[in-house]
């Protein structure tokens, strides 16, 4: 009787493991921050422009829709690591992945042909759109060297409004000691505008500090 007893022991199933407690579901994130630029456009910079422009449509007020920053370099098709080294630092600058971009048609005088890698570029809708032009006023424009004020004669007769900037070294964002070249960008701000006038007031009522002008205070 044991032995048998022994046998039904010995090929006995285990009975399965009592499954465990499942772990508690995790805390919903805080939803981010809406950019502090965006909120002060809704809540003031549009009344202002309708009340200085006599606007009663509520679309015809201008918006921004758009900041493009473009590098070009024409070393970029024969060094590599310098056109990475581009990439990357847009992407730090930005908080969004940079593109290379192409040429699109060759040029025999520079050595240029159609598809050639020639610079990089990243191109901001949005709230990080927003949260780039607050950091680039409150933040880089004051870096520039000499700087007495952007100047006003930029825009190009549709209210979209391009600077240069010579260094990138102006964006806290970079690292010195990372930095393989030295080199400029071209920023566009792109408005709903459709006119000079009206780019330039909203750009204005946003803090942009325009040479000869006292910068608007952004609360």
């Amino acid at each position: 009787m044991a032995k048998t007893k022994g046998k039904e022991a010995k090929g006995a199933v285990a009975a399965p493991a009592a499954p465990a407690a499942s772990a508690a579901p995790a805390a919903p994130a805080a939803p981010a921050p809406k950019a502090r630029l965006r909120v002060y456009y809704h809540q003031a910079v549009r009344a202002k422009l309708s009340q200085q422009f006599g606007l009663t449509n509520p679309h015809q007020v201008p918006r921004l829709l758009k900041i493009v920053l473009n590098v070009g370099e024409g070393e970029a098709a024969k060094n590599a690591k310098l056109l990475d080294a581009i990439v990357v630092e847009l992407s730090q600058i930005t908080g969004q992945r940079a593109v290379v971009t192409r040429a699109k048609k060759s040029i025999a005088n520079f050595n240029l042909r159609q598809g050639m890698p020639i610079g990089a570029s990243v191109t901001l809708r949005g709230a990080r759109m927003f949260e780039f032009l607050d950091r680039f006023i409150n933040v880089a424009v004051p870096r520039l060297r000499d700087f007495r004020g952007l100047p006003t004669r930029s825009f190009d007769g549709r209210g979209n409004y391009s600077i240069g900037i010579k260094e990138q070294m102006v964006f806290p964002e970079i690292d010195y000691d990372k930095v393989e070249k030295i080199h400029g960008m071209n920023i566009t701000f792109v408005t709903s505008a459709g006119r000079d006038d009206l780019g330039l007031a909203l750009l204005r009522e946003l803090g942009m500090p325009f040479r000869g002008e006292t910068p608007v205070s952004v609360g």
